[in-house]
């Protein structure tokens, strides 16, 4: 009797989770709202302030230097993806400007390609790549820890990952080091960028998530429907 309440409970759960949304690319809304509820919460009492604390203590051109490191990193998820894509130009610049800064640029320190005239791309991933060979993209999805996805996305994730250079430093504590610096660097790269949200915190992030891999899958060449494209940004203004 008492396996049979829960699985009802459980039931009961799933169907309210996954409620109708109003939102065509978003129907599993209830579900969303929870894991991104978590997320929230875990960024909260964690990561922001990790992220804050770093800031506060990093003079701005270290807090540079570390976004260059770890971007330059990145950038061989990039070439890869280049290549599966078929574009060889893009890959040919973005391997270019992995070596100069590697070297030149002292471990990728510092950005001295661009000046150069290899100029930073939006970057490629699997995802992208996905789209490329005619995968859908598939229902939105928030993922426990690493947020905004999707069907076609969220796969795209694991392969990035295991192509991603820290993935393969051999020594435990280093890689481990590795990760926990980029997270924060990344979300210290958002904290300015949140002060834009207004609204459903949600809903704004959803639609901007949206319309950003609209964005970088077409190459920047999207349609204005949403009241005027920021090329400056890579999202549009939609009235939030």
């Amino acid at each position: 009797m008492k396996k049979l309440i829960f699985l009802l409970i459980g039931t009961l759960f799933i169907q309210q989770a996954l409620a109708e949304s109003n939102h065509a690319d978003d129907p599993w809304e209830g579900w969303n709202r929870k894991v991104f509820a978590f997320n929230e919460v875990l960024d909260t009492y964690a990561m922001k302030p990790l992220a804050k604390g770093y800031q506060a203590v990093a003079p701005e051109p270290v807090e540079k230097g570390v976004s260059n490191f770890f971007g330059n990193l990145g950038e061989v998820v990039t070439i890869v993806n280049d290549l599966l894509q078929g574009k060889f130009g893009q890959a040919a610049n973005d391997t270019g400007r992995v070596l100069i800064n590697s070297t030149l640029g002292v471990a990728g320190l510092f950005e001295v390609a661009e000046p150069m005239g290899l100029a930073k791309s939006d970057g490629e991933d699997f995802g992208q790549t996905l789209a490329t060979w005619g995968t859908g993209q598939g229902r939105y999805l928030v993922l426990p820890f690493f947020g905004p996805s999707s069907l076609r996305d969220a796969p795209g994730t694991v392969v990035d990952a295991f192509l991603h250079p820290i993935g393969y430093v051999e020594h435990v504590p280093t890689r481990n080091s590795l990760i926990g610096g980029r997270l924060i660097d990344t979300r210290a790269q958002l904290l300015d960028a949140e002060k834009l949200i207004k609204g459903d915190k949600y809903s704004f992030i959803r639609d901007v998530y949206l319309q950003r891999r609209e964005y970088l899958i077409n190459d920047g060449n999207v349609e204005d429907d949403f009241g005027g494209y920021d090329e400056e940004d890579g999202y549009y203004d939609s009235g939030y």
